[in-house]
């Protein structure tokens, strides 16, 4: 899953450079004999109907207007608007007016006495662009423009009059950037989508909202755009139904997204601000639903609750979670700074461009928001893709934990077994032997020289059988002997002179440096018999020269203890199973003495841990909590 969250962000990646080149590309001027119109003529009418002569045109009160100036104020009650426009000298035989924005939802066009254009749009969408053709020997004609609308109304940028294929490039470059980047989004979504299937549950919620965040605004870049209107205009009550339904969708999708983030908040306000925009959108829906039965009947109502409305409430969205998560911020959640980013630049632009809409009385396009939109979305594919690594992590080092624990309860099973075990066999069998041991040494003491080598050979296998048994006593019930406080270097000079001399023996020599102010809690003889058998065995990995350095130290609430030999070492295989019953990685061991020691080391609440490495040597590291006078 995670290679495959990996592919989708290099794909969306290639898309938007490539979106981003295509821009580039096409961002320069066209050179052409392209003429610009920046003033025109207009008047007011009260009447819906355009159908209107020249003649009664020439009537009307025409007010100079130009690009460069205000638009001026629109009369009460008047719901039409004529565009007197007087053309200049045209430079080729046949020309076009490209009209790329025009607010209005009847539009009609007269040029030379006749209607050359009508347009009548019965969806709530007033952006339109107008591609007009005129002849040079019409030159210096007017030509009349009607536009019929309750909200946004009028030309509110230059004209340009020129080449049909050059106009209709330069129109087609400028706005199909939208499309495309509209359709990437999509595209992307119905990916994510299809990838659902490899998710498990507990990732899935929160991908599905993020495939709706990616799908809804896809869609709305789309049908916010006036190229596809323009394209295919008989969709254009399509769109905006599309349009409707994606914003209702995007915004509770957006916060349940963050929410599964970040959580709830505060006394739950970002859960009870979801649950208020579900609701809000289910309203929404049903009024669109409405609207559509009734023929656009119940339109009023429904424009005043889905638009305006709703600006304020994504205002009131955006503010209270780039709050919350400024809050986060401030904690250094990695995952809040990434999603503070995008949604700064989002919340900035769409802030602003909300604010700027409303205080131009409408008459604003929306288009900086699409690039807020952008960012915002790169943030939250990283904060998803964060969040699956962590949750790989987390998977991992469960897996590990389950592993060791599993260890641990099979190896706290086999102790449990072993000192059953042990604890009734030492008790079964250590009467008969010593019986055993006293008939032989009677046997000894009447036999002839020649005799008594086989008995005492007898006797020593007895004394060793007897050592074993008290091994597994020693494991059965470790605890059992009189506890008290233990100066450390008190213990080692005890040990260190009943090791020394077996170390040098076989040519090893024994560094103690034990400090006197290390004490600890357990019985004297126990402890001597654990630490005992963990340096006798490393005298036996010498095999011959070698040094085995004994310290130790206290730190926190802790003594340790450190014995560290330059022996043979283990391999990584022999030494996770050190302490195992029964198992020893010496040739002649029964692996009893590591499992005395583990069990010693442990019932004195201590812990150790052995590092070996093979051919370089072992060290042993003991713990035990310190005791203070």
């Amino acid at each position: 899953m995670k290679g495959l969250f990996k592919g989708i962000v290099i794909f969306f990646g290639l898309l938007l450079i490539v979106y981003c080149v295509f821009l580039l590309e096409n961002s320069g001027d066209i050179k052409s004999t392209e003429q610009t119109i920046g003033n025109w003529e207009i008047a007011w009418t009260s009447d819906s109907d355009l159908d209107l002569s020249e003649q009664n045109l020439d009537k009307l009160d025409w007010i100079p207007v130009s690009t460069q100036a205000p638009a001026p104020e629109r009369p009460k009650d008047a719901d039409t608007q004529w565009i007197k426009i007087d053309l200049p000298e045209l430079k080729l035989e046949l020309s076009t007016v490209l009209i790329s924005k025009i607010y209005g939802k009847h539009i009609l066009a007269i040029y030379n006495g006749a209607k050359i254009y009508e347009s009548d749009r019965s969806f709530n969408y007033e952006i339109n662009s107008v591609l007009l053709p005129v002849d040079k020997i019409d030159s210096e004609k007017t030509l009349y423009i009607g536009v019929s609308s309750q909200r946004r109304i009028g030309i509110p940028n230059e004209i340009q009059v020129g080449e049909y294929q050059e106009l209709l490039k330069k129109y087609v470059k400028g706005n199909i950037s939208d499309f495309i980047l509209g359709s990437t989004l999509i595209f992307i979504a119905v990916i994510m989508l299809a990838c659902t299937v490899f998710l498990r549950s507990d990732n899935l919620v929160i991908w599905v909202s993020l495939c709706a965040v990616f799908l809804s605004s896809g869609v709305i870049v789309v049908t916010y755009s006036s190229f596809l209107y323009w394209l295919f205009e008989d969709l254009g009550k399509v769109y905006v139904t599309l349009f409707d339904a994606a914003l209702f969708i995007l915004l509770p999708a957006f916060t349940f997204f963050f929410e599964r983030v970040f959580g709830s908040g505060y006394y739950s306000i970002i859960r009870k601000f979801r649950n208020f925009q579900v609701v809000y959108s289910v309203i929404c829906t049903l009024l669109l639903i409405l609207n559509e039965l009734t023929s656009g009947r119940a339109f009023p109502i429904y424009n005043l609750i889905s638009q305006e409305f709703l600006g304020f409430i994504i205002i009131t969205q955006f503010v209270l979670l780039l709050s919350i998560v400024t809050i986060y911020t401030f904690q250094k959640n990695k995952d809040a700074v990434i999603f503070s980013i995008g949604f700064l630049i989002l919340a900035v632009l769409g802030i602003g461009e909300l604010v700027w809409f409303y205080s131009q009385n409408s008459y604003y396009d929306l288009y900086l928001w699409k690039w807020g939109v952008v960012c915002f979305l790169i943030s939250l594919i990283i904060i998803l893709g964060r969040r699956f690594a962590e949750n790989h992590e987390q998977v991992v080092e469960y897996s590990k934990q389950l592993e060791m624990f599993n260890n641990e309860l099979q190896r706290s099973e086999k102790m449990e077994i072993i000192s059953e075990m042990a604890a009734s066999v030492a008790h079964e069998v250590r009467n008969p032997l010593q019986v055993t041991r006293g008939f032989i040494q009677l046997l000894a003491e009447k036999h002839e020289n020649s005799e008594k080598v086989y008995l005492h050979m007898a006797l020593d296998e007895l004394d060793r059988a007897s050592n074993i048994i008290t091994d597994f006593l020693t494991f059965a019930k470790p605890e059992v002997g009189k506890v008290a406080t233990l100066n450390l270097l008190q213990e080692f000079i005890h040990i260190e002179g009943i090791l020394v001399p077996m170390a040098n023996l076989q040519g090893g020599k024994i560094a103690v440096n034990i400090p006197d102010n290390l004490l600890i809690k357990g019985n004297s003889s126990k402890f001597k018999q654990a630490i005992i058998n963990i340096i006798k065995n490393s005298i036996e990995s010498l095999h011959g020269e070698g040094d085995i350095q004994v310290w130790g130290y206290k730190e926190d609430e802790w003594v340790y203890i450190h014995i560290k030999d330059n022996g043979e070492g283990m391999d990584s295989d022999v030494l996770a199973r050190l302490g195992e019953p029964y198992f020893s990685n010496k040739t002649k061991g029964t692996g009893l003495g590591l499992m005395v020691t583990f069990r010693i080391i442990e019932v004195m609440q201590g812990e150790i841990t052995f590092l070996s490495e093979k051919g370089v040597g072992t060290e042993a590291i003991i713990r035990f909590p310190s005791r203070e006078d």
